[in-house]
């Protein structure tokens, strides 16, 4: 069985690769109380669908560079966006 995480796109500024940003609970053993710590994988994006804010699932396969070894699998759920109506301009 491959290793999957889910997480969020916090980067699109590479070509064909996003960085995505996976939380995990740990639980701290001095003074008992659960902290949530992040951990970054870079993610290979073949067709460029992911944007910015993005839910995905990614799933571990063979090296593809120095720092990637992931790929996308799928988009959980999509980035909310909305267009202003005055202005046209598209938020996040």
């Amino acid at each position: 069985m491959r290793q999957n995480f889910i997480g969020m796109v916090v980067s699109t500024a590479m070509s064909k690769t996003v960085k995505v940003r996976v939380p995990k609970r740990v639980m701290n053993r001095h003074v008992q109380k659960e902290l949530l710590v992040h951990k970054n994988y870079m993610a290979h994006d073949e067709l460029e669908k992911c944007q910015l804010g993005d839910v995905v699932r990614i799933e571990h396969c063979r090296k593809l560079s120095r720092h990637k070894s992931f790929a996308v699998a799928e988009i959980v759920r999509a980035a909310k966006s909305w267009t202003d109506p005055e202005t046209g301009e598209v938020h996040r």
